[in-house]
């Protein structure tokens, strides 16, 4: 695999990190129809757990299967492809080496909803995610929850056993709990400490939900006025998480949300391009369509990804 310029540069940044988690992360950037561009689109199927079957793949039956999605990340030319233990076990055979996967380490149901207090339970291990032989491990965690700290810690045990084996971490952080308002979950000064908390614990990729302009601190409010920090556009929105992540130290992808239309999600690639974001991880408004319009959208996304679109 010949590494491009544009990647050596990425890696570059991770100046404390061994050759095998640099390794990884090239095996990441490298893949696909953007391999060597530095942007990334990364299939996640943790919905499952977080929905239940029916929710995540009524609309679809056949991704009830795990190795539809193996299949659909691989043919779409994606980057990588995020699961459970269960689901990367179930293809982990077939799809040995096809692409580029991601142990997703914890997880939530909504059997169990806790509104003040929300937290995952850990699911698998990073041995798991070497016998399976992944490219990285996935962790969430809630800032403004009051189970936050436990989460944090967790993490950073997982990410140090991760960086001793060669795998690097890719975190979800997505504010919730008792301690942020529901407009305050996408708020942009919210979301930004989000992402910038996660690089503070040792993230190599940082996931995060496309931003609002709301400002829900009122201390960073006035910051954010008096220094008329640019958030008026989702554009500059995007730019701003960048910046939050080390400036553009760490890579920061944006999840793809609930489901939306065609128009909508390609707006939203565009914005996270022109904000200087590496890319998208998209599931539910991949997944949850039929595999012709899975293919004919993630193809779109791409051709964005690649300036041409």
């Amino acid at each position: 695999m010949r590494i491009s310029q544009k990647v050596k540069k990425i890696l570059a940044a991770y100046e404390s990190d061994n050759p095998g988690t640099k390794a990884n992360l090239a095996r990441i950037l490298m893949e696909g129809k953007l391999g060597g561009t530095g942007r990334m689109v990364i299939l996640p199927v943790d919905q499952g757990f977080e929905h239940g079957p029916a929710r995540s793949f009524g609309p679809n039956p056949a991704a009830y299967d795990p190795h539809y999605h193996y299949q659909l990340a691989v043919d779409a030319g994606l980057n990588a492809y995020a699961a459970p233990l269960g689901a990367l076990e179930a293809g982990a055979d077939a799809f040995a080496g096809a692409i580029p996967t991601i142990l997703k380490m914890n997880s939530a149901n909504s059997l169990h909803p806790e509104k003040d207090n929300p937290t995952q339970a850990v699911t698998a291990s990073v041995d798991d995610a070497l016998r399976l032989g992944c490219a990285a491990i996935g962790y969430t965690i809630y800032p403004g929850s009051g189970q936050f700290y436990d989460m944090l810690e967790s993490l950073r045990d997982l990410i140090a056993e991760a960086k001793s084996v060669g795998l690097p971490t890719v975190v979800w952080s997505y504010p919730r709990g008792g301690f942020v308002s529901k407009d305050g979950e996408t708020a942009i000064d919210v979301d930004a400490y989000a992402a910038h908390m996660a690089c503070l614990a040792g993230a190599h990729v940082v996931k995060v939900k496309l931003p609002t302009d709301h400002l829900e601190q009122p201390e960073a409010k006035k910051v954010y006025q008096s220094e008329k920090v640019a958030i008026g556009t989702m554009a500059e929105r995007v730019a701003h998480i960048v910046q939050s992540c080390f400036n553009g130290r760490r890579l920061v992808v944006f999840s793809g949300g609930g489901k939306k239309g065609d128009e909508g999600i390609m707006d939203d690639a565009r914005a996270i391009r022109d904000g200087g974001g590496n890319g998208s991880i998209i599931g539910r408004n991949s997944f949850q369509r039929s595999r012709e319009d899975a293919l004919k959208l993630l193809g779109a996304i791409v051709e964005v990804y690649k300036d041409k679109a």
